[in-house]
């Protein structure tokens, strides 16, 4: 502080001049940077604990009173806990009420600490509000699930939106959290395009995919949002990768998704069924097979939808595939179902 008050000083006697250069008791300060008079150019000791700068040449302390900015915790366990002794707290959660800043006092030991009914007296500090402990309750619920199809941190704060929302309109009233949590992970999944499918979100949660299907349109009504249509390029990487199938075969299930498409042969088929029927004909016509059962246990479909699918596009398979494709089987041995 003493020398910033200096440093001030002497700027004030010379706000006038051109001098960039100022001796001040025994240093100087050359371009905003304090050095050694004797020795400028001596890099210099920052002594924490006695809060001092030290010339490295000569030992002349040329600054004091310098501000540690590290943790004022010392750690000094071999374990490694992944406990962060420092008071930083945690994060600033914009969606909670005070932001999460709010302080709690833990239960006290001694007699002074409860009344005469033996209650604690700070009980009711240390209780949080119903609505923040069900938005920590849902937002812990989304980043569970979140984490179990290794969905990004952009989802789940999208996701967390979307309850906040809901929570706080109070459009949803009736249904279980846990529902509207899951169903509000569906539509970030969609709206940051990356879509998954309401079997993908069942098998993280404890929830039916008909209460699902239930609360994503009834959210989608009351926060009047919306989601792009599902394509079947938007599944047909994942599938492929799950099913560990090569890139030409992959090529290969999505021209014949496209081109069923465009020559109208699935309409009012979901795009997951198409996409699985388009990955089990272009299967089928590599070296590299998979059964119907392998291909619904990754898409999240039953092995008769496949059928179903395939049959109306075996008819037209000749016009299904891409021009180059590479056929280990021809199109006339192909199965027929």
């Amino acid at each position: 502080m003493k020398v910033l008050q200096s440093y001030l000083m002497i700027r004030f006697l010379f706000a006038g001049t051109t001098a960039e250069t100022y001796f001040l008791c025994g240093f100087r300060i050359e371009a905003n940077k304090v050095v050694c008079y004797s020795h400028p150019d001596a890099p210099l000791i920052e002594d924490y604990r006695a809060g001092d700068m030290i010339c490295s040449e000569c030992g002349l302390v040329v600054g004091d009173r310098v501000i540690d900015v590290g943790s004022e915790w010392r750690t000094f366990s071999n374990e490694k806990s992944g406990v962060d002794p420092s008071r930083v707290g945690g994060p600033e959660n914009p969606l909670l009420s005070g932001g999460d800043l709010s302080t709690m006092i833990g239960p006290g030991r001694g007699d002074a600490s409860f009344d005469s009914f033996g209650v604690s007296k700070y009980q009711n500090r240390r209780n949080i509000s119903s609505t923040d402990r069900a938005l920590i309750n849902a937002f812990r619920e989304i980043n569970t699930m979140a984490d179990r199809i290794n969905l990004p941190k952009t989802i789940v704060d999208r996701a967390n939106n979307l309850f906040k929302q809901v929570h706080d309109g109070k459009n949803l009233k009736g249904r279980a959290n846990d529902a509207i949590a899951s169903a509000c992970l569906y539509i970030a999944c969609r709206q940051e395009g990356v879509p998954r499918t309401f079997k993908e979100i069942c098998a993280v949660s404890k929830i039916s995919k008909k209460e699902i299907g239930r609360c994503f349109k009834l959210i989608l009504k009351a926060l009047e949002t919306s989601v792009d249509l599902i394509t079947t390029a938007d599944f047909m990487s994942r599938f492929c990768s799950n099913l560990g199938l090569p890139n030409s075969v992959q090529r290969a299930a999505t021209h014949i998704a496209r081109k069923a498409g465009e020559l109208d042969i699935v309409s009012g088929r979901s795009p997951i069924s198409v996409a699985a029927a388009a990955i089990y004909m272009a299967s089928q016509a590599s070296d590299d097979k998979r059964s119907q059962k392998d291909i619904g246990d990754i898409a999240g479909v039953a092995d008769v939808t496949i059928r179903q699918s395939y049959k109306l596009m075996y008819p037209f398979a000749a016009k299904l595939f891409p021009e180059d494709f590479k056929f280990a089987t021809p199109i006339e041995f192909l199965p027929q179902m």
